[in-house]
């Protein structure tokens, strides 16, 4: 039986009146496990093919299943290979919402507080390359966790910065088109998942968070552009932290409104009953707009979700419009600096050496080009913020590493190609994937040189082919002992 704190027990009571027996039980049952398919490496009709085991679809994500809670999905070759990605069916519902609302393919998208990375790779797979996504962390460990599952999921667009909220603000003014604030809060959604939270719970703790989202917010209103949309987001039931932060939000800034989304048709409404008599009556109608997933109503966990859209005039005064074109200029010089770092003709002709050698389908321009020591990388077109007073994990798309003057490719090169973008792939079946991921050579017939491993068509990634033999360069760091 779930042993929750009595000042929880009680708030929750009052909240949900008869409810709250079904609630309990729904606390007690097991986890949901949800496994979220990665197009930008596969589609979903050839994943549920390849895919082992059985899938129930969840009816508010279009590329999101649950999955039985007692496999062990994170040594499935197809993981590894960044096909999927396991998700909380709740927490698919953040972006799902944006989805519904708005196109984000090749428009500028902030993701604020984004470790582990679920949510920014399933912004990424709807932005299928195009545009620019910035994923910020601002825990050291947990932003070069979401590097790694960047990178694994194959993302090419995405810069992975580890910076705080109002350093953010700073550099990025009124940059995005779109910014998800999956706020730091007192997870009492996750209670069922995490027996950790419960013990870190407490009032004087979810006092703490909605004043610290309430600052998280402050600093992402100044990095979003007029006619931008602010996605706000908790894993938790408190009031506190969701309706009234919401409330708190509009009175405070009247030019957002909430959004009414499409998908939150599956979940309920946001209650304005728990708001006190003071906000006014258009606000405590708005709040019916955002959405309250509980456990005892859909299959997932807790979660709240809230869409505001910026409904400031968009259009420029000539006065603004001048100094967009100043700052513009400033931007592009400050950008030319920053991207030529390092990328002399000498390197470039390395590149273009190995791009011509190995590849069918790769274009790119010298200017989208940086590099940090002797590693390269592919910044998202059109990236014009200096960030040399920032901290970077990840500039973009890592292509590789200069070593005696040689171009070697990376990882995160081969995890972001598919056989279509490569002169030679081989398949691994699945006892050969398993020795590929422990680090073993694989003996194939193929022709000569750096060749994509594939795994049920998905890249895994490198290795060489020398007469029979392909030399294996999966990362040590990444090879699996079981």
């Amino acid at each position: 039986m779930i042993n929750l704190p009595v000042e929880f027990e009680n708030r929750m009571k009052k909240m949900l009146g008869g409810e709250y027996s079904d609630f309990i039980k729904a606390l007690e049952d097991e986890k949901r496990v949800g496994i979220r398919v990665n197009t930008l490496k596969t589609d979903v009709g050839s994943f549920t093919q390849a895919f082992p085991f059985e899938l129930k679809k969840v009816k508010w994500c279009k590329t999101g299943f649950e999955a039985s809670g007692d496999e062990k999905y994170g040594r499935e070759a197809l993981h590894d290979a960044g096909a999927f990605y396991m998700q909380e069916p709740s927490a698919m519902a953040v972006v799902s919402a944006i989805e519904s609302v708005k196109e984000i393919k090749g428009i500028k998208v902030l993701d604020l507080c984004a470790a582990p990375g679920g949510k920014s790779t399933q912004l990424a797979a709807l932005m299928q390359g195009e545009g620019i996504l910035v994923s910020n962390e601002i825990n050291r460990e947990r932003a070069q966790i979401l590097s790694s599952n960047i990178e694994r999921m194959g993302v090419s667009n995405c810069v992975v910065l580890n910076e705080t909220p109002d350093k953010i603000a700073d550099n990025f003014e009124e940059y995005f088109d779109v910014i998800v604030v999956d706020a730091p809060c007192s997870g009492e959604g996750m209670f069922r998942k995490d027996e950790t939270a419960i013990t870190e719970w407490s009032p004087e703790n979810v006092t703490m968070c909605a004043e610290r989202q309430k600052e998280i917010l402050s600093h992402a209103v100044k990095a979003l552009r007029p006619g931008g949309s602010l996605v706000y987001s908790t894993c938790t039931f408190a009031p506190d932290e969701d309706e009234i932060q919401m409330a708190d939000f509009l009175s405070e800034y009247e030019d957002f409104e909430i959004t009414d989304v499409p998908v939150f048709e599956y979940f309920e409404h946001g209650h304005s009953g728990w708001l006190n008599k003071d906000y006014p009556e258009r606000i405590r109608e708005s709040i019916r707009k955002c959405a309250r997933l509980w456990p005892h109503k859909i299959d997932g966990e807790g979660h709240f979700i809230c869409v505001l859209k910026n409904i400031s005039d968009e259009s420029p005064t000539d006065a603004e419009s001048e100094n967009e074109v100043k700052k513009s200029k400033k931007k592009d010089k400050a950008s030319k600096r920053q991207n030529g770092s390092g990328i002399d003709k000498k390197t470039s002709e390395l590149i273009n050496d190995f791009i011509r050698q190995n590849l069918t389908d790769f274009e790119y321009t010298k200017e989208d080009l940086t590099a940090v020591s002797d590693y390269i990388y592919l910044q998202p077109k059109g990236f014009d913020v200096n960030c040399d007073k920032l901290k970077v994990v990840r500039k973009g798309l890592e292509l590789g590493i200069i070593k005696k003057d040689r171009f070697e490719p990376s990882h995160s090169f081969a995890m972001a190609l598919s056989k279509d973008n490569v002169k030679r792939s081989v398949e691994l079946d699945d006892e050969e994937a398993l020795k590929y991921r422990h680090g073993e050579e694989i003996r194939k017939d193929c022709e000569n040189g750096w060749t994509l491993i594939t795994v049920k068509g998905v890249s895994l990634g490198w290795g060489k082919a020398v007469n029979g033999v392909i030399k294996n360069h999966y990362p040590k760091g990444l090879r699996i002992k079981f």
